[in-house]
């Protein structure tokens, strides 16, 4: 995705100003919001690898299966309960908005989602933020 192009997180940023970057490893995600926001601009543009390093060993999948035919439309974050800068874990509530480009049929996931933060690279450090798991709701 071009760095100038609009961020499919919606945050009102280029993505090279928002998702980019830690996508690409040159800054961390320093929220478990944050993280969410990258997370779903890496499903919005299938960036499976980035997927798979944010999600916690103990509970990430041998292998995605990313649907080309889904095309994610919109983030809403509806809420936050801890995930902060200080935080060791964090909950992340959102709805986001898909498309099928095949059919035209269009849905909503909507996940209270759980962060923690993984191990410190260096003493003195503060750990990743790292996706454990989620509740779909209704």
């Amino acid at each position: 995705m071009p760095d100038d192009a609009r961020c499919p997180c919606l945050s009102g940023d280029a993505y090279g100003a928002c998702c980019g970057p830690v996508h690409s490893g040159d800054r961390p995600a320093v929220t478990a919001e944050a993280l969410m926001r990258s997370r779903y601009s890496a499903y919005a543009v299938g960036h499976e690898a980035w997927l798979r390093a944010s999600w916690h060993p103990r509970t990430r999948p041998a292998s995605l299966d990313l649907d080309d035919d889904v095309t994610w439309r919109r983030l809403d974050i509806v809420g936050t309960r801890a995930g902060g800068p200080f935080d060791e874990q964090g909950e992340v509530e959102f709805a986001a908005w898909w498309r099928s480009a095949t059919t035209g049929e269009r849905g909503r996931l909507h996940e209270v989602s759980r962060f923690v933060r993984g191990p410190a690279p260096r003493p003195g450090e503060r750990g990743p933020w790292l996706y454990v798991d989620g509740d779909v709701q209704p």
